[in-house]
């Protein structure tokens, strides 16, 4: 059924367009990882995504807007890209050969478009989060690929140049084509280890967004958003406790995002944050995740650190943050997961569980193995808590290390403004 017909009185381009708007922001991903699967390459998918949205453009003032746009777009960008094949088949025999299996496969994929979209989705989050994979071009490719990301949006989050992500992108392409890296959900028995490689993605994709690494800003909103999209979107695909633990991890973080900063972009301590600032939207739906995921007692490291996130959430003011509970929960954390940074937040616990002096203890002891020399929140944790106990040489001591080691505006400003009232 068409909305116009031969015959209807054309439709106005600019009703046409508003549809066609629309259908790219909401649809235009889901379409690309169905055409993914349909013709097995990205690049030809990614032309013929464009060649369908140009045809609809054309056709749907004179035809009429398709009952199902998205069905009439699949259908038309793959039939684009067999006929492509057909045209190029002269220069290059194997691709008629290609066109006619790809014609054979299937003869109107529209039928089980609805049935299959989710799948595709999926399909394509972990195709592009394949171990043989670097991270970096895990992260590039799920950004380009699933959010639908420009290469340049995608550069200038990870602080390099167009041209090298666009290079990092074409070769994991032709990696999952030259290594055959099957197009696939995983098997049950392959699942946990693949989910984790889809996972840590999504929140060093959330980490980025939340504090980044280095530059002028603290926080970038629009990377933090996308990976709860993209949280939300495998919650919805694919509802495991960790998939559940992490969206909600991410919730409970991004909630305290407009408390982190001052008007003039200052970083602003956890414990000096202005509470009713907090997003109590995100509280809500957090910790309601977190006890679903922790009900199935199949939880892991991002459900254990979400509930330390809830903890923090239900705490009115930081006087009454329930300590006890959150050294308990970082207990239960590193045996799941040992890590000096997780032993390192253990350690700010345990200082304001029990003091600055046994915090200062555990830090000192972390440092001297040497795992964390270089990193710069446990040289200003350190300073913090030098700085309490009236240890002031000590503390600008740890100040300048933490500051010669960070990269980021924010905490160098923060940092030499801590030096100077200590000085």
């Amino acid at each position: 059924m068409m909305e116009g017909s031969p015959g209807h009185t054309r439709l106005p381009d600019s009703q046409v367009r508003e549809v066609l708007d629309k259908t790219y922001t909401s649809e235009s991903r889901r379409i690309l990882a169905t055409l993914i699967r349909l013709l097995g390459d990205f690049d030809v998918a990614e032309d013929a995504l464009h060649d369908a949205f140009a045809s609809a453009a054309e056709q749907w003032p004179e035809e009429g807007i398709p009952a199902n746009p998205r069905a009439w777009l699949v259908s038309t960008g793959r039939f684009k890209a067999i006929d492509g094949m057909r045209r190029h088949a002269r220069f290059d025999a194997s691709l008629d050969q290609v066109a006619d299996q790809l014609e054979a496969d299937t003869a109107d994929p529209a039928v089980q478009i609805d049935r299959s979209i989710e799948d595709d989705e999926l399909r394509l989050i972990f195709t592009c989060c394949h171990p043989a994979l670097s991270q970096e071009a895990r992260i590039a490719l799920t950004l380009r690929e699933v959010c639908g990301l420009t290469t340049e949006e995608i550069a200038h989050a990870f602080l390099t140049t167009p041209a090298t992500l666009a290079q990092r992108i074409v070769r994991a392409k032709a990696k999952i084509r030259d290594a055959r890296i099957p197009y696939q959900v995983p098997t049950q028995s392959e699942l946990p280890d693949r989910l984790d490689a889809v996972l840590h993605v999504i929140y060093l994709v959330f980490n980025e967004g939340y504090s980044a690494s280095s530059g002028q800003s603290l926080t970038r909103s629009d990377l933090s958003g996308e990976a709860i999209r993209l949280g939300r979107l495998v919650t919805e695909l694919l509802p495991e406790p960790e998939v559940t633990g992490l969206l909600a991890l991410m919730l409970l973080q991004e909630s305290r995002r407009t408390a982190r900063t001052s008007a003039a972009g200052d970083l602003i301590l956890l414990e000096d944050q202005d509470r009713s600032l907090w997003n109590r939207e995100h509280i809500t739906e957090g910790i309601a995740l977190v006890e679903q995921a922790l009900s199935s007692r199949r939880f892991g490291p991002y459900t254990l650190q979400a509930a330390i996130a809830a903890v923090h959430s239900e705490a009115p003011t930081a006087g009454e943050t329930d300590w006890a509970q959150i050294v308990g929960l970082y207990d239960i954390l590193l045996r799941a997961e040992p890590s000096p940074v997780i032993e390192l937040n253990r350690g700010v616990a345990v200082a304001m569980r029990d003091g600055p002096q046994a915090g200062l203890d555990l830090i000192d002891s972390i440092i001297a193995r040497g795992d964390l020399a270089d990193y710069h929140l446990a040289h200003s944790a350190r300073a913090e808590l030098c700085r309490r106990l009236g240890k002031t040489a000590e503390a600008l001591s740890s100040y300048e290390r933490a500051l010669a080691l960070t990269q980021q505006e924010p905490e160098r400003r923060f940092l030499e403004r801590r030096m100077k009232e200590l000085s």
